[in-house]
């Protein structure tokens, strides 16, 4: 009777925990999680690493491994998770109602393994004292000769480049986008370094003329008080590529159930807390990015600045199985 008694609340202490896997390395984010554990009362314990990191440390663990939900930064990574067997199908009405399909993994009648709950634009930013504005609102003039010496990226093997180039080989077919990547190579203003708001302020700085960052960098960077801050943002300009075509690439931030979570129900509690009107309204306010659930109504200039465009429609499929491809023809460019 008293082992039978206890079972109750061991159970209940369990799911008081979850164990978090992120690669979402926000200051801001430390907010969203206090805000779950006061609402829920369930502990957060927290490791942080990135994109690759955390899929490696998965695979090492195995079964042993005390996750219960993954967040990755970058889609293709969702779902490479997914078909090497580290996430679980989550079958959920609330998931299914407020997060779009085309934001969400495939459901093969078992459930969706991942969720995205963010969006973020790869956007051209320019100097707008140099550079004209149709010279630069296409991702393929960015590889043109018009543009040369005018370049600054991050490392091209950088998971928010691949998922670019991914969805890029997708529009272009794999000879031309190997045929766009040496093109890039060849505007480069100097070698791909740094983080994606060190390439905005190259193009501020005129170390370089053009630069592809992720929105949210950038509306950081137009909400800060900051002199210098402010700078910055008065010596450029930014497009959202592709408006007359095939539109600009957006890429997601998402979350999973562990393949072998042993806290599942307070991992599915955890998704549908990020699935809410108030850590939606957190992505947009406290990180500035675009909610996954449509509707929303915001309280970010920044990201009203930046108004509504096209989104590219590549399945996240694609841009993940393009990748292996796009990262050999890196490696022929010389594309570091």
């Amino acid at each position: 009777m008293a082992a039978a008694a206890a079972m109750p609340l061991a159970t209940q202490a369990q799911e008081n925990v979850l164990n978090l896997y992120s690669a979402r390395h926000y200051q801001t984010d430390e907010a969203l999680y206090d805000n779950f554990t006061k609402a829920t009362g369930i502990k957060i314990n927290r490791v942080d690493a990135d994109d690759a990191g955390i899929l490696a440390r998965l695979k090492s663990e195995g079964s042993a491994s005390p996750a219960d939900v993954i967040l990755l930064v970058d889609a293709a990574r969702l779902w490479r998770a997914e078909v090497d067997g580290l996430f679980q199908p989550v079958q959920d009405k609330l998931l299914e109602s407020r997060i779009p399909a085309h934001l969400r993994g495939k459901n093969d009648g078992q459930g969706s393994q991942w969720f995205g709950f963010s969006t973020r634009a790869r956007v051209v930013v320019y100097n707008k004292q140099v550079v004209a504005r149709d010279d630069v609102d296409t991702y393929e003039e960015l590889a043109d000769p018009k543009n040369r010496g005018k370049l600054c990226t991050r490392s091209g093997s950088h998971p928010y480049n691949l998922s670019l180039f991914g969805a890029m080989m997708e529009h272009l077919g794999p000879v031309k986008t190997e045929a766009w990547l040496k093109g890039l190579v060849s505007n480069m203003a100097r070698p791909p370094k740094g983080g994606d708001t060190d390439q905005i302020k190259a193009v501020a700085s005129g170390e370089c003329a053009i630069a592809v960052t992720n929105s949210y960098y950038l509306a950081r960077l137009m909400r800060s008080d900051k002199a210098e801050d402010k700078a910055v943002v008065d010596q450029i300009a930014v497009v959202m590529p592709n408006q007359a075509t095939t539109g600009t690439h957006v890429n997601i931030a998402g979350g999973a159930v562990a393949r072998h979570a042993k806290n599942r129900a307070a991992a599915v509690r955890f998704l549908e807390y990020l699935a809410s009107d108030a850590a939606q309204s957190y992505f947009a306010n406290g990180n500035n990015e675009w909610p996954a659930v449509p509707g929303l109504k915001l309280a970010n200039p920044a990201l009203d600045k930046l108004g509504t465009f096209k989104t590219e429609s590549v399945p996240i499929s694609v841009i993940g199985m393009n990748q292996v491809k796009v990262q050999q023809m890196l490696d022929r460019v010389g594309y570091k």
